[in-house]
């Protein structure tokens, strides 16, 4: 019976199938494949028997039910595989796994698995960029309320708030090729590291099984790749996961029905929003992403956990990474799916956006206000004390802003009626966030 919601309800069948059980087990294959080859490379065997044990090493031949079957009894995985390819190798199989421990096999396969996981979040997040930018493009002039503090603030706009976006996942995707290097890494240099089990030639066998298998070397080995590697992948899924869950966000609060500025795609035909309040259009992918981005960033800390060893190796990271290698990449890679959904479906009221303008007034405009007293002489804190005492009472009072300030003697002797209209309007105090989108969308399309 299921029992992780990773079988039923969450990911994707790609980024799942690189890490189900069968798939893993060709990758460790592929690693006794290519173990084979180099020792026949450097003399240590004959090539008649690294080809038959190339031929064999695969899920074809090698069952993942007769291996379960020998774990159970011996009680290690590795040991399983090995003797099952053995048998499958008839004469051959004397030479499999020669000089080699579990964790060159483990590990290195493991690599591989990961190779193609950060590829797959690669084109994702190359997907969510693109989308954020054409949502810029479209959106670069609809002017909105900007907030801080979850308070009004001054005016901005869509398109820069994408903008800004869309630069985020570049610098993700950047994070992602800088690091890949660094962690995707194999080894097979032996039990603690020496290589000794391969006699002088180690370092010419490792060489040629990575060349083969397309990975870099582990330079620095124990009996394990270093386990900084896994913790600097899990804290980039981590990252990312943030800035998923910031942008999810965003969309909730901007879709509160005191806001109603943006909504995520809705089903008016069949999507049913509660089952008792008919009306409701609830954001619950944006709900669903931040939950499970919440359960990525919790496999940091095992993460962190687990690259603490004794000596050369021992076992207590293995459990742990069975969990979060998989579940921290299905999960993202299903996380930047559906925030790409959202907003390439992300519906924008532009009017209500324009309504919220005006029903946070004028007082949005005070550091305008307060720029154009200082250009006409006012000191800049004098300056700043008139407004600030003018929008207050024009919040307490709900009187206009403008007519509050034009009362006030000291403003009405600087700024002309005219002068301080053209203050007042928000449209004209946009700054560079035209401009700012447009260099943002000439940064993130170059690549």
């Amino acid at each position: 019976m299921p029992v992780c919601p990773l079988e039923f309800r969450y990911g994707r069948p790609g980024m799942k199938a690189i890490f189900d059980e069968e798939t893993r087990l060709q990758k460790l294959l592929d690693v006794e494949a290519a173990l084979a080859q180099a020792q026949a490379k450097v003399g240590n065997l004959k090539h008649e028997h690294a080809d038959i044990i190339k031929k064999t090493a695969s899920t074809r031949f090698v069952k993942l039910e007769r291996i379960r079957e020998l774990d159970h009894k011996i009680n290690h995985e590795i040991t399983a595989l090995i003797r099952v390819l053995s048998e499958q190798c008839g004469e051959s199989g004397k030479f499999v796994h020669v000089g080699a421990t579990s964790n060159d096999i483990l590990d290195t396969a493991a690599a591989l698995q990961m190779k193609d996981a950060l590829k797959i979040v690669d084109d994702d997040l190359g997907r969510l960029k693109q989308t954020l930018a054409k949502r810029a493009r479209e959106h670069r002039d609809t002017i909105m309320v900007g907030r801080t503090h979850g308070q009004y603030a001054l005016p901005i706009t869509l398109g820069f708030k994408l903008a800004n976006y869309a630069l985020e996942i570049q610098r993700h995707q950047e994070r992602l090729k800088e690091c890949s290097a660094r962690i995707l890494v194999g080894k097979m240099s032996g039990a603690v590291g020496t290589g000794a089990g391969f006699g002088p030639k180690a370092l010419e066998i490792q060489r040629h099984v990575m060349d083969e298998l397309g990975l870099g070397i582990e330079e620095g080995p124990t009996q394990i790749v270093a386990r900084d590697r896994y913790v600097e992948m899990v804290c980039l899924l981590g990252n990312i996961s943030c800035s998923i869950e910031k942008f999810a966000t965003e969309v909730r609060n901007l879709q509160r029905g005191e806001i109603a500025e943006v909504s995520e795609p809705f089903d008016e035909e069949s999507q049913v929003g509660s089952s008792t309040m008919a009306q409701k259009r609830n954001p619950v992918i944006a709900e669903n992403i931040c939950g499970l981005a919440r359960i990525v960033r919790g496999f940091t800390q095992p993460a962190y956990e687990s690259s603490i060893l004794w000596h050369e190796r021992d076992l207590t990271n293995s459990s742990a990474e069975r969990f979060f290698i998989p579940h921290s990449f299905i999960l993202v890679d299903d996380m930047l799916a559906k925030i790409d959904g959202l907003f390439s479906g992300l519906v924008v009221n532009a009017d209500q956006m324009k309504r919220n303008l005006t029903r946070a007034g004028g007082v949005i405009m005070a550091e305008s206000v307060l720029l154009a007293l200082v250009s006409k002489g006012m000191g800049r804190q004098e300056a700043h004390e008139l407004v600030r005492r003018c929008s207050m009472n024009a919040q307490k009072s709900q009187e206009d802003f403008g007519k509050v300030l034009m009362n006030t003697k000291e403003i009405a002797g600087s700024l002309s009626p005219k002068e301080l209209d053209a203050a007042l309007d928000a449209k004209s105090y946009l700054g560079n966030s035209g401009s700012t989108v447009d260099r943002i969308l000439e940064i993130v399309e170059r690549v």
